[in-house]
């Protein structure tokens, strides 16, 4: 069964929306700052939606958008400005980041209460991929009677990390060691890896490319999938193919219309929180 991504983010929007609209009652206008450096197809598409989404719930958004050869000087001194101006609420380093762009550095500038992307090391926010994880696994939860309570029933499940990489795996699995979940993690290096995917319950993808078919995952499991990549025809497509996995897996996110819209809404209520804070 598909997790329908866009349904959950849609629900998330509307209380969005309405949190928004008391905000701008008192002259609040949640606003985000959003610095894109490079030619990363997928980067593009998530910053198109977060834009979109912004405007939607009467959020808005600021892009500044930049190509392969800006300097890190530059981005700097424009996070340093951002910072500085009391109508951005939120700043987000779009990652990945061109290799000359020091990227944890830069977040390291960034407020506590502005870094609403969660990768700092003082931001108060869960990175949003993660909690967008967090939150599909936990309609699945939903949608079975269960006695158990959510963190109880993450317990009682083996749990795949099929990829660590700095911009989804390791905020996942941190986000979910947080809670007392520990993952196994399974990577390039991974010499049991078959063994280890075929017994899992769940697998949360983080790759960016297809590394996951039918033949290696177990009946009923659970998949979410959050790498992104584009194919020949430049179409953005998951670590795993959707009409592949569909008769074997239990629930799956499919790509596109799974992580991405929970994502991008997981990303508005943090920046919807750091609105409320920064006029409290």
């Amino acid at each position: 069964m598909r997790i329908d991504g866009k349904l959950i983010a849609r629900e998330l929007l509307q209380n969005l929306t309405t949190e928004t609209a008391k905000l701008k009652k008192r002259g609040i206008t949640p606003t985000l700052a959003i610095i894109l450096m490079g030619d990363n197809k997928a980067s593009a598409a998530y910053v198109k939606q977060k834009t979109l989404k912004a405007g939607e719930i009467g959020a808005e958004a600021k892009l500044f958008e930049f190509g392969n050869t800006i300097s890190n000087e530059k981005i700097e001194k424009l996070v340093k400005k951002l910072s500085r101006d009391p109508k951005i609420h939120g700043i987000l380093l779009q990652r990945p980041a061109p290799v000359n762009i020091k990227v944890d550095e830069l977040t390291e500038l960034v407020p506590a209460n502005k870094e609403v992307d969660g990768f700092g090391s003082s931001s108060t926010y869960p990175v949003p991929v993660a909690q967008a994880v967090w939150v599909m696994l936990e309609h699945v939860w939903k949608q079975n009677e269960n006695s158990q309570s959510f963190k109880e029933w993450l317990k009682s499940k083996k749990i795949v990390a099929l990829g660590k990489g700095e911009t989804a795996g390791k905020p996942i699995i941190t986000h979910f060691a947080k809670h007392g979940i520990q993952l196994e993690v399974v990577d390039s290096h991974t010499e049991n890896k078959d063994e280890i995917l075929k017994k899992a319950d769940i697998i949360i993808t983080s790759v960016g490319k297809h590394v996951l078919d039918s033949n290696q995952i177990k009946k009923r499991v659970i998949l979410i999938g959050v790498g992104l990549y584009s194919d020949e025809n430049n179409k953005l497509r998951g670590d795993y193919d959707n009409d592949d996995v569909d008769q074997v897996a239990s629930y799956y996110s499919p790509t596109p219309g799974g992580v991405g819209p929970v994502n991008v809404a997981c990303l508005l209520e943090n920046l919807v929180r750091a609105a409320k804070q920064s006029h409290s």
